[in-house]
């Protein structure tokens, strides 16, 4: 390949049959742009299939499991924040925390100030299990990411907040 030709890419291969297709169509550099969103997306979670089944995960549980992690002492939050986090359905969330309950990773009580409410917190084995998964979890990405170089992966971060902040994604809500 010569210095001046780019490489390409599977988006780029679709975004040709559109352009021969339906050269009258707009939008296409907004299509391009999604396109490469949700395949990378797509790459980086099935990249991260492995290191999460190596310590017994999937990548549902492994989300909750971090949020009630890095949540802090005394590593719970509601049922309801687990929710706003994950952006799922609550049966989802449901389905989840009975699946880490009967691992014996995570224990649901009826939070004492709200008896609608439960408040869902890491036992002492998912407390274990988070940090070393955790560990691998971040090597993992750092690997992922090594075709980019630092400056294009700040760009990057940078671009996608912007993005997320004009969503409305700016919190994920009372814990």
């Amino acid at each position: 390949m010569s210095g001046s030709e780019e490489e390409t890419d599977a988006v780029d291969e679709l975004r040709g049959q559109w352009e021969r297709e339906r050269p009258d169509l707009g939008g296409l550099d907004a299509m391009t742009l999604v396109g490469r969103v949700n395949r990378a997306s797509q790459h980086l979670l099935k990249g991260m299939k492995p290191v999460f089944a190596q310590h017994g995960l999937e990548f549902p549980e492994f989300d909750v499991l971090a949020s009630l992690r890095r949540s802090g002492p005394p590593y719970e939050l509601t049922a309801g924040g687990l929710l706003r986090a994950a952006m799922v359905t609550s049966g989802a969330i449901t389905n989840r925390l009975d699946r880490l309950e009967r691992k014996g990773l995570i224990e649901r009580r009826q939070d004492p100030d709200d008896r609608r409410a439960v408040r869902v917190r890491l036992t002492g084995a998912g407390f274990d299990l988070i940090d070393r998964a955790v560990v691998d979890h971040v090597a993992n990405e750092e690997r992922m990411l090594a075709g980019l170089d630092p400056a294009d992966r700040a760009a990057l971060d940078a671009l996608l907040r912007r993005l997320l902040i004009s969503f409305g994604d700016t919190s994920l809500g009372p814990r």
